[in-house]
C-alpha cells in the first residue's frame, strides 16, 4: 500500500494538519525527505546515504495523545487542527497504535456515562484534559495517562475498574495532574491509579522502564535501526569513554554499553535521569553512569578537569543544540561525535558550528521514524579534521 491509498482512506488528512506530504508513494515521500536533508546539511556533508524507510509504515506510533472536548453535547477526543485550538475527533488514526485509539475511544465514552466535566480552555473550568496512551511494542504493556485540571478525580475506582474491564491489556493507569494554563500536555504531579506508575519495554536487548513524562522513541521498529547506525558508526573497541548527552532515560547510551569501556549519561530532567538509573540497574550495566546536569556545563567541567571522551553521542530536542554545546563538547577532544537529529534545518546549523571547531561530517544516516509526516530523523558521524 503505498502513501496515495493511505490519503484516500484516511477522513482526518485534509483536517488535523498531522499529516503534511499530500498524495504521493512512499518512495516518493522518502525520496522528498533525503532531498531535504540534502538542501539542509550538503554544504556540510557530501555524504547522504539513501532514507531507510519502514517496511510497513502504519500504525507505528507507541505513544498516541488525544484532548477532550465537547461538540454540542458530545465528548470527543482527538487532536487540534494545524495551527487552531480547534478539535478534530479522531478514530482509528493510520498512523498511531490501533489497540491506543480504542482505549481513548473507550475512555471518552465513560467520560460521557460518568457525567465528568471536560474542561474549557477559555473559561478554564472543568476536569478532564488530555489522555495519553504508551505501549511497549515488546511487552504489550499499555500505560493510560488521564489528565486533569484537578486532583479530585469523581469515582475514579469505579472509572479505572470500567476501563479496566473493557480494556484488560491495561498494565497501569496514571492521573497526571495539570491545572495550569499552557500548552504542556502534562503536569508536574502523578497518582498511580492502578499498576506501577510506569511500563517497561525491551530494545535491543535491554529493558527500558517508561514513565509518564519519559522521552522514548515513537517508532520501535526504525529506533532499533537507527540504534545500530548509531553503535556502528561510533567502532567503538570496548575501552572507549562515551557521553551520551541529552541522554533521556539513557536508551542510546545503554544499547552502546555493551561496546564501550565506560559511559556517562547526561541529562537536566531529573525524572528522567531517575529511570536511566533504575534502568541501568535493571540491565546490570556498572559502567553506566547517569549525571542530573546541563550537559554543556558538565562537558566544561570535565575539560577543565582535564578529562577526556572518545565518542559523544547528542540527541538533542527540535531546536537543535548550541554554539556553547559545541565548544564544551569539541573542548573533550572527541575522536568521534554522533549526532542525532529530528530537525535538518537545526542539524545543518549546528554541523556549521562544528566545522568551526575542526570537526567535519563524514557522512549522514536519514531514517524514517514518523511516516506520512515531514519529520525526519538523521545520524550523522563527525570527526575531527585532518591536520
Amino acid at each position: 500500500m503505498g502513501k496515495k491509498e493511505c490519503v484516500e482512506n484516511c477522513p482526518y488528512v485534509k483536517k488535523c494538519g498531522a499529516c503534511h506530504i499530500g498524495e504521493k508513494s512512499y518512495a516518493d515521500e522518502l525520496a522528498e525527505k533525503r532531498k531535504r536533508v540534502v538542501d539542509n546539511i550538503g554544504k556540510y556533508c557530501n555524504r547522504v546515504n539513501p532514507v531507510a524507510g519502514m517496511y510497513y509504515p502504519y500504525h507505528y506510533r507507541n505513544k498516541v495523545h488525544a484532548v477532550f472536548g465537547k461538540r454540542r453535547e458530545e465528548v470527543i477526543a482527538g487532536i487540534y487542527a494545524e495551527g487552531t485550538h480547534n478539535i478534530i475527533p479522531v478514530n482509528d488514526c493510520l498512523i498511531e497504535d490501533a489497540q491506543a485509539s480504542a482505549i481513548i475511544q473507550t475512555v471518552t465514552e465513560l467520560i460521557k456515562a460518568f457525567k465528568l466535566w471536560v474542561y474549557n480552555e477559555d473559561t478554564r473550568r472543568g476536569l478532564m484534559r488530555h489522555i495519553l496512551v504508551r505501549k511497549g511494542a515488546s511487552t504489550k504493556q499499555i500505560m493510560v495517562v488521564l489528565v486533569t485540571a484537578q486532583p479530585e478525580f469523581p469515582h475514579k475506582n469505579q472509572f479505572v475498574a470500567k476501563l479496566r474491564a473493557r480494556h484488560p491489556e491495561i498494565t497501569t493507569i496514571v492521573q497526571n495532574i495539570n491545572g495550569k494554563q499552557t500548552t504542556m500536555v502534562l503536569g508536574d504531579k502523578s497518582k498511580t491509579l492502578y499498576g506501577q506508575g510506569y511500563i517497561e519495554d525491551v530494545l535491543l536487548g535491554l529493558h527500558f522502564r517508561i514513565s509518564p513524562g519519559s522521552f522514548y522513541q515513537v517508532n520501535s521498529a526504525q529506533t532499533q535501526a537507527l540504534y545500530k547506525k548509531v553503535i556502528q558508526a561510533a567502532e567503538l573497541t570496548g575501552t572507549e569513554t562515551v557521553i551520551d548527552a541529552y541522554c533521556g532515560i539513557g536508551t542510546i547510551g545503554m544499547c552502546m554499553h555493551a561496546k564501550a569501556g565506560r559511559v556517562i549519561g547526561i541529562e537536566l530532567n531529573e525524572q528522567a535521569v531517575k529511570d536511566a538509573k533504575a534502568n541501568a540497574r535493571r540491565n546490570n550495566l556498572e559502567q553506566m553512569h547517569f549525571i542530573a546536569a546541563d550537559a554543556t556545563e558538565y562537558m566544561t567541567y570535565m575539560s577543565q578537569n582535564g578529562e577526556h571522551a572518545d565518542v559523544i553521542v547528542m540527541d538533542p530536542p527540535r531546536s537543535g543544540s548550541t554554539e556553547a554545546f559545541v565548544r564544551a563538547a569539541a573542548a573533550l577532544r572527541p575522536r568521534s561525535v554522533i549526532y542525532v537529529s529530528c530537525n535538518p534545518e537545526t542539524l545543518g546549523r549546528d554541523l556549521g558550528w562544528f566545522a568551526k571547531e575542526g570537526y567535519i561530517a563524514r557522512a549522514a544516516w536519514p531514517i524514517d521514524m514518523f511516516g506520512f509526516t515531514d519529520h525526519i530523523e538523521t545520524c550523522v558521524l563527525l570527526s575531527q579534521k585532518k591536520k
